[in-house]
């Protein structure tokens, strides 16, 4: 299996920080640390967690095991699934589409030059 890595690089030598994310295509350029922050915060460290260790099924199924508001939940996978952290997968039951998130990194390294 290959693995993905994605790469958060900081260059504190600008006038401000400007934090880069590396990773296959996908570059997004970052005009504050506290968004970097906000990407890393605890919670979707435990989404990240938890997608691994458990395989949810579902966002709902990802949000009980978290014990946290479905609403919440969705709204930090998304921006998971923005920055290439996870992506979905469509799984129809009946009438019904659920989306599966999967982990689809195994190492993210962050880079500071000062």
């Amino acid at each position: 299996m290959k693995t993905k890595t994605r790469y958060v690089d900081i260059n504190v030598n600008k006038e401000s920080f400007v934090s880069k994310l590396i990773g296959a295509k996908k570059s997004h350029d970052f005009s504050d640390v506290k968004l970097l922050r906000n990407l890393l915060s605890n919670e979707k460290a435990r989404i990240l967690y938890t997608l691994k260790s458990k395989n949810p099924k579902s966002i709902y199924a990802l949000a009980k095991l978290l014990s946290r508001d479905f609403k919440s939940v969705r709204e930090d996978v998304k921006v998971l699934e923005r920055f290439g952290f996870i992506e979905f997968h469509a799984k129809k039951t009946g009438k019904r589409e659920s989306l599966m998130p999967v982990l689809i990194i195994d190492k993210l390294q962050i880079v500071i030059d000062v």
